[in-house]
């Protein structure tokens, strides 16, 4: 009977931390999601850039694009309870990212998981992005390439477009 109550207990406590880690994932989706519209602002080189989020597929994807010469696209999704995110970059490959987030939920960072079309591990690609959401009309997101184990990053600061 013992042996019974503490299998409970250690069934309990692992649902538990799975729909903690579900809920946290899901929230931070939520929170992206509410970034769909219209934003502005500069590069780290202090160039204009523009950046465009929008909902698609029933709510269950969302679709970045950052308008320059490249048009890089990324899409952020569930995976189970998991948030990950795919980066269709100018570099030619899909870099996958996986996502968790501070304890405030303000910023969610993205580590590298895996990519498509990468010709080695060495070749350029997107590997790290932190997007940092102080309010509603304000967002940072600082993208790290990396080529040869050289990191490269770049700042967004944007302001959501009225």
């Amino acid at each position: 009977m013992k042996s019974l109550r503490v299998a409970f207990t250690l069934l309990f406590a692992l649902a538990s931390a799975a729909a903690f880690a579900e809920s946290r994932a899901q929230k931070s989706f939520e929170q992206l999601k509410s970034l769909a519209g219209e934003w502005e602002g500069k590069g780290s080189n202090g160039q204009p850039v523009e950046v465009t989020y929008r909902v698609t597929a029933n709510g269950s994807a969302l679709m970045s694009e950052i308008k320059s010469e490249d048009d890089m696209i990324s899409m952020f999704h569930m995976d189970g309870n998991r948030l990950l995110l795919t980066h269709y970059c100018g570099a030619g490959n899909q870099p996958r990212m996986h996502a968790t987030s501070s304890p405030d939920g303000k910023t969610i960072t993205f580590d590298f998981l895996d990519a498509t079309n990468l010709s080695r591990p060495q070749a350029g690609h997107m590997h790290h992005v932190v997007i940092t959401m102080p309010d509603a009309n304000r967002h940072t997101e600082e993208w790290t390439f990396m080529q040869d184990g050289k990191e490269m990053k770049e700042l967004f600061e944007l302001t959501r477009k009225k």
